[in-house]
């Protein structure tokens, strides 16, 4: 079986985002890209994540031409696919619908840097204008608001977020929604204070830092 690895984490993020509350039903969706083989495993179009079964997952070439599974692929394919030709670095693309975020795309309001997490995302998360889910203007319009940064609001419907891998991907997704609720909540109760690009630049060197010793 092609990219059985990458079938495999599809279905386990796919229910750990629904289990974490980051999307509603059959919504969202998930992909990786196999840089070697040039394949991308994607989530398939409106089917149960629990129901999921390795064979039922999408495999795509860049073209978007469908290799293998048994169902059609998501429908935001174009999206995933954009992001990655927008982005040698990508490997991974995680769309969700969570609460908080979907309030700041809803609004039209980027998420500031409230909390240096943001940095997660390699700045403020801006919002782009609402298009048609699945249209070819979503895909285009989400595949820019990524070209430096790592997550992006869906005007009027979520949250995309990108990564190296789907780890990665998966982590500036639980983030950004986290920052979101924290900007969310603080704002209700008065203005909070956004750190300045000075606070963000040492958050950076400091991420750098980080990932260099994760592992030794």
């Amino acid at each position: 079986m092609i990219l059985e690895k990458e079938r495999a984490d599809l279905i386990r993020y796919s229910n750990k985002m629904a289990h974490a509350g980051l999307t509603r039903g059959t919504g969202g969706n998930i992909s990786i890209l196999n840089h070697s083989k040039g394949l991308v495993a994607i989530t398939p179009s409106a089917v149960d994540f629990e129901e999921l079964k390795l064979e039922d997952i999408a495999i795509l070439k860049l073209d978007g031409t469908q290799v293998d599974g048994n169902y059609v692929p998501s429908s935001e394919t174009n999206m995933h696919l954009l992001c990655y030709k927008k982005r040698e670095d990508i490997g991974a693309v995680v769309h969700t619908h969570s609460l908080y975020s979907i309030i700041a795309a809803c609004l039209y309001e980027e998420i500031p840097p409230v909390h240096y997490l943001i940095g997660f995302a390699k700045g403020p998360v801006r919002c782009i204008p609402y298009f048609p889910f699945g249209s070819l203007e979503l895909a285009e319009a989400a595949s820019e608001g990524i070209e430096d940064r790592n997550a992006v609001l869906l005007g009027n419907h979520g949250l995309l977020t990108v990564g190296t891998d789907i780890r990665h991907a998966f982590s500036v997704a639980e983030i950004i929604e986290y920052v979101a609720e924290i900007h969310y909540k603080t704002s209700l109760k008065g203005s909070p204070h956004i750190l300045d690009d000075d606070d963000m630049a040492e958050v950076y060197h400091r991420f750098d830092a980080y990932r260099k010793s994760e592992r030794r």
